[in-house]
């Protein structure tokens, strides 16, 4: 079995920052690219972060230049430093990972249980 744990989100003003950590353990062979979405009330699950398993980094606008998506891959480890948080990141976070576990020939996306982010004003 594969597990996917989030921990780090949190309340925080304006302007302020937090890390989200999520950490996959198992049956894990190998790891492809990891993640990160967010879903805000009333709206779509959107694709905040993403980092292949060369570093290769990818965004959505409206978070350049304020997170940054890093991994561990010796700790199956991927990170999404928040700095300059705004009311509208204000959604709870998932971890996606694409991985292949042991037990399988193909790989398979793994999501967390996800994190509350509120960014209050």
């Amino acid at each position: 079995q594969v597990q996917l744990v989030e921990s780090g989100g949190g309340l925080v003003q304006a302007g302020g920052s937090l890390r989200l950590s999520c950490a996959a353990s198992g049956s894990i062979f190998s790891i492809n690219a990891m993640g990160w979405y967010r879903q805000a009330p009333g709206k779509q699950r959107e694709l905040v972060a993403t980092i292949t398993s060369g570093g290769r980094r990818d965004y959505v606008h409206s978070v350049k230049g304020r997170f940054t998506i890093s991994r561990d891959n010796a700790r199956n480890t991927v990170h999404l430093q928040m700095t300059s948080l705004k009311p509208e990141d204000t959604a709870v976070y998932y971890c996606n990972v694409d991985l292949r576990p042991y037990y399988n020939t193909y790989a398979t996306t793994y999501w967390g249980q996800g994190t509350q982010v509120t960014v209050s004003s």
